[in-house]
């Protein structure tokens, strides 16, 4: 059974009254229009099923549903203009609840019910939780949040940006004149995989520049008490923080710091996956003129941006907000389509077979290419600062989109991947805790 709304009900209704209400509401709703989804499908039209993992409840909720809003979006869009091969597409959407125990169970949920690809996951802890199942299923798995790298797999598309993309270059930014020529740099982040590895791979960025953190804190995903955090980052003579803190612990930490009153001309936090979604649920006196280093932010103004905005708006409410990683995530269902259409089979292994050939999409943040060799997109690195009105000033952006490299080499010395001669190379084992 699908978990979005039936076709008795509009999305926009759905989100209105809230996921209890409209599931209530369905049950009573024969099962065959309960298959169908908000167009009206009749029962007896060919569908094919996707599935969409995102966290609706719980601590990462706060990111996770506008992935899920902005795919449904898209599906909706396709199946207006006559579905994929013939098809309309049916989404699942079970929520995980910011579990990680959940994840693995919904997503072979998904599976066994036909999905022939799944959108999801946030942490890259709940990734690597249901990537045994992908990998012994041979579906695929389209990620579209940033992450630490340090990890590849022929079945998961990686749509967001790795650290070579996002965290070097803002770590670059900081040390520059534009950035302040900032030299004592505080890691913080949430305690789980992502955080750890992307500050292993920022301490060996800084060794080769001769610096070194003032200091490093990780927090329990979900905790929002950072009193004994800030107080660290003062006593450090930080000039700058990195941000890795995840979920609406990042409420806790800009709290603690504004009720500090750490300044961000002189102490700037710079964060890594805080968007325009997250910005929505923080005070805008806690966070005003810090940073976020992203691909993407709202105030693009592009006319392609423009207009996917206003689309999504029109579909989910004018107070609504586009962010990354919700363009990440769009671009990787139309990249997704364009394989599907060239291959003309939803099967894993004639939709890899069309990756070889670097698909292109024109996305709402700029061009993105699939890169065949590691299955991640090229991506513009920008900085912005963030405004009173939860909004972006962007103040700086990188000339060209960055290819990925999620094996930078100054961590992980010998290993490298490529999926057209085979996969993985791998060098010597390395202990992300251990000595830099």
């Amino acid at each position: 059974m699908s978990d979005t709304p039936g076709s008795g009900f509009s999305r926009r209704d759905a989100l209105r009254r809230g996921t209890a209400a409209t599931l209530a509401a369905a049950r009573a709703l024969s099962p065959a229009l309960f298959a169908g989804c908000s167009l009206g499908i009749p029962p007896r039209a060919k569908t094919v099923n996707v599935g969409l993992l995102h966290s609706q409840t719980g601590p990462l909720a706060i990111s996770a549903t506008g992935l899920r809003d902005i795919e449904l979006h898209a599906f909706e869009q396709i199946n207006a203009a006559g579905g994929l091969l013939g098809r309309q597409i049916v989404p699942h959407a079970p929520d995980p609840r910011s579990r990680v125990d959940l994840f693995p169970k919904r997503a072979r949920r998904l599976l066994d019910e036909g999905s022939v690809a799944v959108f999801g996951c946030w942490t890259s802890t709940s990734r690597k939780a249901v990537l045994p199942i992908f990998e012994e299923a041979k579906k695929l798995l389209f990620y579209s949040v940033q992450y630490e790298g340090n990890e590849s797999s022929p079945f998961v598309v990686y749509g967001g940006m790795v650290p070579n993309q996002q965290i070097l270059p803002a770590l670059d930014w900081l040390a520059s004149a534009a950035g302040g020529l900032r030299k004592k740099i505080f890691l913080v982040g949430s305690d789980y995989v992502y955080p750890r590895t992307a500050n292993f791979i920022a301490k060996k960025y800084l060794a080769a520049k001769s610096l070194k953190p003032v200091g490093t804190a990780y927090v329990p995903l979900g905790d929002r008490d950072f009193s004994g955090v800030v107080k660290q980052i003062r006593e450090s003579g930080a000039d700058c923080v990195l941000n890795t803190v995840n979920g609406d612990s990042n409420i806790g930490l800009f709290e603690a710091l504004a009720e500090a009153k750490v300044d961000p001309a002189t102490v700037p936090v710079v964060s890594t996956s805080i968007a325009e979604d997250e910005l929505r649920s923080l005070l805008p006196g806690h966070v005003k003129g810090h940073y976020a280093v992203s691909c993407y932010f709202q105030s693009l103004d592009t006319p392609a941006n423009r207009a996917w905005i206003a689309g999504f708006r029109r579909e989910f409410g004018h107070d609504r907000v586009t962010g990354d990683p919700m363009e990440p995530d769009w671009c990787l269902v139309h990249l997704w389509k364009q394989a599907v259409e060239k291959a003309g089979s939803f099967e894993t292994e004639a939709v890899r077979q069309v990756f070889r050939e670097g698909l292109e999409f024109a996305g709402p943040g700029g061009p993105v290419r699939l890169d065949p060799k590691t299955q991640h997109t090229t991506k513009f690195c920008r900085i912005g600062r963030i405004r009173g009105d939860r909004q972006f000033d962007i103040v700086h952006t990188s000339p060209a989109p960055i290819d990925p490299d999620p094996y930078p080499e100054i961590a992980f010395p010998g290993w490298s991947v490529d999926w057209t001669k085979g996969g993985i190379t791998r060098g010597a084992e390395v202990d992300i805790d251990g000595d830099v």
